[in-house]
């Protein structure tokens, strides 16, 4: 098995160099780093220290005279500006019912840390090239003044010593989580920050959204031989740390130490992740091309609804490879651990004493996130909407259909009505907002998540659901590890279905212009029925609209933007008539159907309701 494993890591290391060479372009390099970590965890005392060496590839056109480390932990201290946020927020008050805007994990607690709760990361000395540097800590990023410049299309090595204090469990990572997990160690290293073609991104953490480089990872963890872990990468020494990782029927041989060193290899990932408990158990299932790891501490709550999560993950993978691409990597681990759910390279923590549709509804939502996050990666700051609201697109899909009592419900309409809501709430703010500067936490998160599925689906009320359909395959396959952005997603759908899409995004995503087209009136004409209908709303959009007589005859009336030079496919069987474009500077539009009034049953806008129409009551018309 080992072998095996670093056959498949060599390849990626030279599929990495092959992505470089592709990448290496004006409009669009990528910066790329390798992290060699050895880490030394004393776990009663809560505390780490490590050692780090970075190769750092400036693939860039640009001369770095400085560099930005992340170091997520300074934010679990009381003050921080992840405390003195959430408790700003918290004092919005929402709706009629007067609740207070908090993340929920999050709330006062970190300002009630006492010194061995909090968490911290102290970088204890820096070189570049061997030489010492000086730097600067901004709370949760470090600054680096270099004494020498990076060079464009150069190489550069930096070596680290740090130390840090895992914090009592609040975002994310930490240790003794509700359900009773040592360690949850997210966020655990400094961390490079992203330098691309928008320059350095030296975020602020305030328990939003990551962005990281592209690279390869190499972390040997020391620590206590009763720990059981699971996370990223591959374990290089499955014989020695045994639990599970061994190959079946091989005699597993410890070190007659107190300590035992984990050693794990990831290729081209843009994070690391592990968790660690002495009770985990586990187990592992084959899927199409890889494993599927499971960590759980056994109970009555868990002990049958892990193994069954595993028996389902292989038909899921069935319907996520069909329609939003093949997973690349050897394994994948779903592990216990953290505040909820949040997705890391090649594994999750979610919180798994719940019931099984739960734990099901979790595991794939973060399993998504592979694709969005963990593989085309955009920057979570700027495009939240472009890995959660996808997450959310393909989890639902993926949930309802393997369900079989899902199985022809709307998979959607949870995010459409949270969209509503959002729009009525008068919280709404452009999709096109930093994730760190909405005014409120349900602002941010309908948006993210809903607001991002409902574009997607109408997307494919637009495009054609097949067209849409396809073009996200074409996106996985172009863009996966590239960072794309809102426009490199805008642009492959362009080319699979023809269709101009710039106004979409413009009115979607960087506005808060709202859709509502009513039926405005019907009256005859040489006997024949006409119709108008009228666009409400700011946001214009083609239309749909379905007339069934009364002899139970349906023909399908679709009328295109003009400014989409180009129309959508007829979607099932039923007679369609394609009219002119509808100028988006009028807000009427009049066409004549083949038949007196007297022979209608019904008309309506948008049957399929894709369409995110905040007023469907003036979509619907019955003839006298």
């Amino acid at each position: 098995m080992k072998h095996l494993v670093l056959g498949k890591y060599m390849v990626c290391c030279l599929l990495a160099g092959s992505w470089l060479q592709v990448q290496a372009q004006p409009d669009r390099w990528q910066q790329r780093v390798k992290y060699t970590m050895d880490v030394n965890m004393d776990a009663p005392a809560n505390r780490l220290s490590g050692k780090q060496q970075l190769e750092y590839f400036n693939n860039s056109p640009d001369t770095l005279h400085k560099v930005f480390y992340h170091l997520y932990w300074n934010a679990f201290q009381p003050g921080s500006m992840m405390d003195v946020r959430s408790q700003e927020l918290g004092k919005v008050l929402l709706g009629a019912s007067k609740r207070q805007d908090w993340d929920a994990r999050v709330r006062d607690r970190i300002s009630k840390l006492q010194p061995d709760e909090i968490g911290y990361q102290k970088v204890i000395s820096l070189k570049h090239d061997g030489k010492p540097q000086s730097f600067k800590v901004v709370e949760t990023i470090l600054e680096v003044v270099l004494d020498k410049p990076v060079l464009p299309h150069s190489k550069t090595v930096f070596e680290m010593e740090f130390e840090a204090q895992v914090p009592v469990q609040i975002r994310r990572s930490g240790r003794n989580n509700s359900e009773g997990v040592d360690f949850s160690m997210a966020q655990w290293y400094p961390k490079m920050c992203e330098y691309d073609y928008e320059g350095w991104h030296p975020t602020p953490y305030i328990a939003r959204e990551f962005y990281g480089v592209w690279g390869d990872y190499e972390v040997k963890i020391t620590i206590d031989k009763k720990y059981v872990l699971g996370g990223t990468g591959y374990v290089q020494n499955p014989n020695q740390v045994g639990h599970g990782y061994e190959k079946p029927g091989t005699k597993v041989v410890r070190p007659a130490v107190d300590k035992l060193t984990w050693h794990f290899v990831a290729p081209n990932v843009h994070d690391f992740v592990w968790a660690a408990d002495p009770d985990y158990k586990h187990i592992t299932q084959k899927v199409d091309g890889f494993t599927a790891h499971f960590f759980y501490i056994e109970n009555e709550k868990t002990k049958d609804t892990w193994p069954q999560l595993a028996k389902m993950i292989p038909p899921a993978y069935a319907w996520i490879k069909a329609h939003y691409g093949p997973y690349p990597y050897e394994q994948y681990s779903f592990i216990q651990g953290g505040d909820g759910g949040m997705e890391y390279p090649m594994a999750t923590l979610i919180m798994g004493n719940g019931k099984m549709d739960g734990l099901y509804g979790v595991a794939i939502h973060e399993w998504m996130h592979s694709w969005y996050q963990g593989m085309l990666a955009t920057n979570e700051s700027l495009y939240p909407w472009m890995d959660e609201g996808f997450t959310t697109f393909g989890e639902d899909n993926t949930i309802y259909n393997t369900v079989d009592s899902l199985k022809g419900r709307n998979p959607h309409a949870g995010s459409y009505a949270n969209y509503f809501n959002l729009v009525r709430s008068g919280y709404e703010e452009p999709m096109s907002t930093h994730s760190d500067h909405f005014n409120t936490n349900y602002g941010y998160s309908i948006n993210a998540y809903s607001k991002g599925a409902v574009f997607l689906e109408q997307l494919g009320y637009i495009i054609g659901a097949k067209n849409r359909d396809n073009g996200l395959l074409r996106y996985y396959r172009n863009w996966r590890f590239k960072h794309p952005n809102v426009n490199d997603f805008v642009r492959e759908m362009e080319k699979e279905s023809g269709i101009q899409l710039d106004w979409y995004k413009q009115y979607f995503v960087n506005s808060t212009k709202h859709i509502d087209y009513a039926i405005d009136s019907v009256y005859e004409k040489n006997n024949k029925a006409i119709v108008r209908l009228r666009r409400v709303g700011l946001m214009p959009m083609p239309v749909d609209f379905l007339v069934t007589a009364k002899n139970g005859a349906k023909v399908m009336h679709y009328i295109p933007l003009s400014i989409m030079f180009g129309e959508k496919p007829a979607e099932d069987a039923v007679k369609r008539v394609v009219h002119t474009g509808w100028y988006w500077t009028n807000p009427t539009y009049e066409f004549e159907l083949d038949m007196p009034i007297r022979d209608i049953q019904e008309i309506e806008i948008d049957p399929s309701q894709r369409m995110a129409d905040i007023d469907r009551s003036n979509n619907k018309g019955v003839a006298p």
